[in-house]
């Protein structure tokens, strides 16, 4: 194995823990604070959630595919195993929830910021996003449990 191609499944691997592992934090991070009810944690958390997402899940986004793709050239192996063509389906599945929950975090973010200034009570705009949002993150979850699982698999 070269230097080249076992950096670049690290960086595959390591890019897959932080996408994974930033996921879910900030599930559970907005999850919590919407549960409270707390206008100013829900605007704070949610600023928050939106800087990761952008610091860490798109970035790691990327790198998946970039690297994913890399390493399926280098090994000769291309697009045409089923595994391959399960994890690229499942991976668009999975960016298809993530960038509608990507905007619905912003949006959170602004109504409950507004919310938080104004000394009011959150919209039920913010309620519906929070319901979609959280409806959304399932799929996406799921998505990449199997796709974790294919790549360690390999089945087919």
């Amino acid at each position: 194995m070269s230097v080249a191609y076992l950096f670049v499944k690290w960086l595959h691997i390591l890019s897959s823990t932080l996408l994974f592992g930033t996921g879910i934090g900030i599930a559970f991070f907005m999850w919590l604070a919407h549960r409270r009810g707390n206008v100013v944690e829900i605007a704070g958390t949610a600023r928050t959630v939106v800087v990761a997402d952008a610091c860490f899940t798109a970035p790691a986004v990327v790198t998946q595919l970039v690297t994913g793709l890399w390493l399926t050239h280098r090994l000769g192996i291309g697009l045409s195993p089923v595994w391959i063509r399960a994890t690229l389906v499942l991976f668009c599945l999975v960016g298809a929830c993530w960038l509608p929950v990507l905007w619905l975090q912003i949006r959170a973010r602004d109504l409950a910021a507004a919310a938080a200034v104004n000394n009011s009570s959150l919209p039920a705009s913010y309620y519906r996003i929070m319901r979609l949002w959280f409806w959304l993150g399932w799929p996406a979850f799921f998505g990449v449990i199997v796709i974790f699982w294919l790549m360690v698999d390999k089945p087919g």
